[in-house]
């Protein structure tokens, strides 16, 4: 930001200040509902199984409305699109305490993830935005706020449970705050998008290097879904593990996952953008295959510390490089972008329980090791 003046200085500053409270808003949801998960469970009396697919609507709402929403932000603006989203995203919280009935979560969770999904495309684009203004990556901070609000939101969580309020005082008091933060940040937001808005087709066929950074955000998500979803059945059955460090592995990876968004842009401006991809992708690998080849208590935890902050930057990266499409606006390219990435986030669960049974869970985990070094593959392609 050299040669530039001490009052636009302030103004970008503003500007990364509201866009990391609305990527904090989006976070914090998300993280509020997820605390809550097991009492919703019990209220409506759904068996695992049948969690499980009342879960679903979630995912199936957000790819959806992927197209829809990258139509709309690159018609209407990310501005609006974002405000419109993070008062939306916490209300619908209110509906999902409400249900009193399967359809009904059904409903509000499909239109969770509707709204999630706005938020998402429309506040990344006003991080594309910013970015431009700095002149050097400052993405991953980001998303470094993203998920520093969603350890905030799972804190938030466990003390509500803890002295007993039902979800619906804790949703409550959550979206109040979500609505003070977004009217206390809107002005401050980025008024206009990088490139000239445009109107687009709701379905926009990507061009080969949008189509590149969707495979790469696939290969980094699959991973990402599978350590969400296995970490700590892994760390059960064949680090075995004692009951009280089951989930070891897991905060293990989160938190160099958040560490590193937060050093993510400092790496980047040292190494650049492909070499980055290309050392994310390799220290997946090799964290992964630590873990499957020496499955201790010690070496599993550092194989997931390492595959934390592999996973922590690419996404940011891929959303960075998207939102500067020179064939797309930033809304669409990032809808396309994150259609891609997303199948690999939901394919990544089953297909670890679907190897495991056939196989073993640590063929599972080899195999997902090995998808994770295709980041590193694909960003050699990257010009």
């Amino acid at each position: 930001m050299n040669g530039i003046s001490d009052r636009k200085k302030n103004l970008f500053r503003k500007y990364r200040i509201a866009t990391s409270i609305f990527f904090f808003i989006a976070g914090l949801t998300f993280s509020t509902w997820a605390s809550r998960i097991p009492a919703i469970q019990a209220k409506l009396h759904l068996s695992d199984a049948g969690l499980g697919a009342v879960l679903f609507a979630l995912p199936a709402g957000l790819m959806t409305s992927l197209p829809i929403s990258g139509w709309l932000v690159s018609t209407h603006g990310s501005r609006p699109m974002m405000i419109i989203g993070s008062v939306f995203y916490p209300l619908i919280l209110l509906l999902l305490a409400s249900s009193t009935s399967v359809v009904e979560l059904v409903l509000s969770l499909f239109s969770f993830g509707i709204m999630g999904n706005l938020i998402n495309i429309a506040m990344n684009t006003q991080a594309v935005g910013v970015e431009t203004l700095y002149g050097r990556s400052v993405m991953a901070s980001f998303h470094g706020l993203w998920s520093l609000a969603g350890f905030t939101g799972a804190v938030i969580g466990t003390f509500f449970v803890s002295k007993g309020f039902p979800p619906l005082i804790h949703f409550s008091i959550v979206s109040a705050v979500a609505f003070i933060l977004v009217l206390l940040s809107y002005k401050f937001s980025l008024p206009h998008d990088v490139g000239k808005r445009q109107s687009e087709r709701v379905f926009v066929k990507p061009d080969k290097k949008i189509l590149l950074l969707g495979f790469i955000a696939f290969c980094t998500l699959l991973c990402e879904g599978a350590m969400s979803d296995w970490s700590g059945i892994y760390f059960k059955k064949i680090v075995e593990a004692p009951a009280s460090l089951i989930t070891l592995g897991y905060v293990a990876f989160t938190s160099t996952m958040a560490l590193g968004r937060f050093v993510g842009d400092w790496l980047v401006t040292k190494l650049g953008v492909k070499r980055m991809l290309e050392i994310s992708g390799s220290t997946v690998t090799f964290g992964l295959l630590l873990a499957v080849l020496y499955p201790t208590l010690s070496s599993a935890t550092a194989g997931f510390f390492l595959v934390g902050f592999g996973v922590s930057s690419v996404v940011p990266i891929v959303y960075g490089l998207a939102g500067k499409s020179t064939t797309m606006s930033a809304g669409t390219a990032l809808a396309a972008v994150s259609t891609i990435g997303f199948l690999g986030f939901l394919i990544g669960p089953p297909l670890i329980g679907f190897i495991a049974q056939a196989i073993s869970l640590r063929w599972s985990f080899t195999l997902i090791a090995l998808l994770g070094f295709g980041t590193a593959l694909l960003a050699g392609k990257l010009k």
